[in-house]
């Protein structure tokens, strides 16, 4: 038997239900050669931390090259919807690959559940991205207690959604040593979306005239999220939009498994939360200006989610007007969203790809950190 998993934007991308994205999986396990297994050869500890401002405590794992020694330690923050320490998505383990490689490299790893999600506590749908960048600096002051790691080369590593929350981290906090961005935001986000659902819209088979209409909606919609000033309200007007609308909705994007009005109670509920309302006010470029510590900003050159040329360039001109000249930027050829090796950067193709991370953008993380100045 199949079932329809809905990996919808509150997954994978900057905003919740957007676009839905029907991936039909069945009860078998898929090849993933890249998860790394025990024993490990380098030392690994559940911990725990607080976050006393939200009475929250996140739970994470934190990996070391020796439990011996001082080391560098990057923080790894994870993409939009309730992620665990792994970013586990479709059976694939983007953070645990990540943080096997780089410790096996001579760099600690901190990575954690999101608040509300795993072992940690907390609430997530309440949560903005804000919220989320304060759980982070929370893991900024829990490695500063540590004797085993170099306090003065902590560092961010975020992906996607991640990469928008590294740098809020980075712009309040003089203990940040280096920023990694993986496929993270830096242009005006309603843009970034609208490329996204025409992008994805357009992989999914849609035709040119239906791209055209659903983006359009999309755009109405944001905009009523970008005016809206009081939560209550935003879900009456949503409501009576997405209504409105939800004919116009192409039947491609409504699976046999979801009624149309299933999918357009998931519209309303995702785009008249907190969570969307701040992402679609947020800035990421005058934040981007405030960050003085070295950064890497990559991307996969076939990434739909978060388009690669426009938001390089802005992560780019946004660090530069902000008079920071330690940056390098790096389009990674043949690459989708999670840095899969891939053939179109549809989302369709994440479950099939048997890859977890490229071991090109491995590396590239892996030699910029390690070739930092001290």
């Amino acid at each position: 038997m199949k079932k329809a998993v809905i990996i919808s934007t509150i997954v994978l991308a900057l905003l919740s239900a957007t676009v839905a994205w029907y991936i039909y999986l069945d009860k078998s396990t898929f090849k993933r050669p890249q998860t790394p297994t025990k024993p490990y050869p380098y030392y690994s500890e559940e911990v725990r931390f607080r976050n006393d401002s939200a009475n929250v405590t996140l739970a994470g794992t934190l990996t070391l090259p020796s439990k011996e020694g001082s080391y560098p330690v990057v923080i790894l923050i994870s993409g939009s919807g309730p992620q665990n320490r792994d970013e586990e998505i479709l059976q694939h383990k983007p953070f645990l690959v990540l943080a096997d490689h780089l410790t096996r490299n001579g760099i600690g790893v901190l990575r954690y559940d999101d608040r509300g999600t795993g072992e940690s506590t907390g609430d997530f749908k309440t949560a903005t991205s804000l919220d989320f960048s304060k759980d982070a600096e929370s893991a900024v002051q829990f490695l500063k207690t540590r004797q085993d790691i170099d306090t003065t080369k902590i560092g961010l590593a975020g992906h996607s959604e991640g990469g928008l929350i590294a740098p809020m981290v980075a712009a309040r906090s003089g203990d940040i040593a280096f920023v990694v961005l993986m496929a993270g935001p830096g242009m005006e986000l309603k843009k970034a979306l609208l490329l996204q659902d025409g992008l994805i819209a357009k992989a999914f088979g849609m035709s040119d005239a239906n791209v055209k209409k659903l983006v359009g909606i999309n755009e109405k919609a944001y905009d009523l999220v970008i005016q809206s000033t009081d939560l209550e309200k935003l879900k009456t007007d949503m409501t009576r939009f997405v209504n409105d609308h939800i004919s116009e909705i192409p039947d491609k994007l409504i699976t046999e498994q979801m009624t149309r009005e299933q999918f357009a109670a998931a519209r309303i509920e995702g785009l008249s939360s907190p969570w969307t309302q701040f992402m679609l006010k947020y800035d990421p470029g005058k934040t981007l200006e405030k960050v003085k510590c070295p950064v890497l900003a990559i991307n996969g050159e076939k990434d739909m989610q978060v388009v690669p040329d426009e938001n390089l360039a802005a992560i780019s001109l946004a660090l530069k007007k902000g008079g920071n000249s330690n940056v390098t930027i790096k389009k990674i050829p043949d690459l989708n969203h999670l840095f899969q090796e891939c053939a179109t950067g549809s989302p369709k193709e994440y479950q099939e790809i048997e890859q977890t991370f490229s071991p090109v953008a491995l590396n590239e993380i892996s030699r910029w950190i390690l070739g930092l100045k001290s």
